[in-house]
């Protein structure tokens, strides 16, 4: 019986190398707008970011998701992906 393969991703903030599901994605898509893709599926620029509140200060201090997806991020998707991690 074969073991199934488990996608790895690496998290833009603390480089480490996560099971797909341990992390969000985030993405630009190919309109220029921001979102956060619960499904993984969206098509346009990614980044994934640990799961973490700490993560997703640190992104959002160092600006590090909008380097990744090359655009201005808005404050509202900041609080969109607290509230998912919250959750």
């Amino acid at each position: 019986m074969k073991v199934k393969k488990i996608p790895m991703r690496t998290c833009v903030v603390t480089k480490e190398n996560l099971p797909k599901k341990e992390l969000l994605r985030i993405v630009r898509t190919p309109e220029g707008t921001v979102e956060v893709d619960e499904s993984g599926k969206k098509n346009g620029r990614g980044a994934y970011i640990k799961k973490d509140l700490e993560t997703l200060e640190i992104a959002k201090n160092k600006k590090i998701l909008e380097k990744r997806l090359e655009c201005k991020i808005e404050d509202s998707v900041y609080e969109d992906i607290k509230k998912i991690l919250e959750k």
